[in-house]
């Protein structure tokens, strides 16, 4: 068998259903955060090449930007493939390589794709160093990387839901976070994946700016945030209730509960677009419905009735929706090696 040319890592992508917001400091800390969320078969992906000389290659193969130096150690943070070199620097690269990444899903599409892309990375790294991380390992590496080394505004489940992968519920206590994956029954995922509806709206967002604004705002005393916060927390644990459960209409009650209180959270989060193209899709049979990110763009997923999952698609794709067709994925980071280009 010919040695690898090449080592290769995907993370998968995520859909937060309730409780984003709950994750981002200083709530986990003071009140303890709670998300349910599930992975899709929609990935970000790493792959990485030896060279026999010193020199490092980064390259976004999604916006053709390329980065080249005579060793790793002469890295800048100049704004330019930042989240690349931030990993390559976390985990002390000091050999040549040629670094390739790409992502089903833009940054700001509120599918978690730049968290997903720094576990990915972390992945490819640590298989050619061949030193590998446990999920809480990756994930958490994956946090301090954009929150505290590039200082990027943001919470915690996104990390956790790619290197992980499945149907979790994940709880925040403070600086402790514990991933429980869900045993829900075969019969109820397949009627969930069924009446789910992804749709891009078009128009991705700076996430950072809306999470600031929202932090500020919890920081503050806001009472309006303060109390959206605490309700959405509440809607994770009937959400997850209802889903063990098998009641997915109840599901669909409680997304637009929670799409309703995220809402309050900041007014960037929502616009008129958005608010137009989902009182359309509810006219047409949308149970419920929210935007799986921090707001303001990217995709929406709607969980509709099975006899008008067509009529919703319709009316979301005749005023400039895009339907985008999912399954869940079970698992989550995975890495390999090829010998092949």
């Amino acid at each position: 068998m010919k040695a690898p040319g090449y080592f290769r890592a995907r993370a998968p992508l995520r859909l937060s259903f309730c409780g984003g917001g709950t994750d981002v400091s200083p709530y986990p800390e003071e009140h303890g955060g709670m998300v349910l969320s599930a992975t899709i078969n929609q990935y970000a992906y790493a792959s990485l090449r030896p060279r026999r000389d010193t020199r490092l290659t980064l390259a976004s193969l999604d916006y053709d930007v390329v980065a080249r130096y005579d060793h790793p150690r002469r890295l800048k943070l100049d704004g330019n493939l930042d989240l690349i070199k931030s990993v390559v620097k976390a985990l002390k690269v000091r050999r040549g390589a040629d670094l390739w990444v790409h992502s089903d899903a833009p940054p700001g599409s509120g599918l978690g794709s730049s968290s997903t892309l720094v576990v990915a990375l972390i992945g490819v790294l640590s298989e050619w160093h061949r030193k590998p991380f446990s999920g809480y390992e990756a994930a958490e590496l994956a946090y301090r990387i954009e929150r505290i080394d590039l200082g990027l505004a943001g919470g915690r489940q996104d990390q956790y839901a790619a290197a992980f992968g499945g149907f979790n519920f994940i709880e925040f206590q403070g600086p402790t976070t514990i991933v429980n994956p869900l045993r829900i029954r075969p019969d109820v995922l397949r009627e969930l994946e069924y009446r789910l509806l992804l749709c891009y709206m078009g128009q991705t967002r700076q996430s950072a700016r809306i999470i600031e604004r929202q932090t500020a705002s919890y920081v503050g005393g806001r009472r309006k945030t303060v109390e959206a916060l605490h309700r959405l927390k509440r809607e994770t644990l009937e959400m997850k209730k209802a889903l063990l459960l098998g009641d997915i209409d109840g599901m669909g009650e409680l997304l637009h509960q929670a799409w309703e209180n995220k809402k309050k959270l900041d007014e960037g989060i929502s616009n008129s677009h958005v608010d137009r193209l989902y009182q359309f899709a509810r006219k047409e049979g949308a149970i419920g419905g929210k935007m799986p990110g921090a707001g303001g763009g990217g995709y929406f997923v709607l969980l509709t009735r099975f006899d008008r999952k067509h009529r919703v698609a319709r009316v979301l794709e005749a005023h400039g929706g895009q339907v985008v067709p999912f399954q869940f994925e079970a698992k989550g980071l995975a890495t390999w090696s090829s010998a092949g280009r």
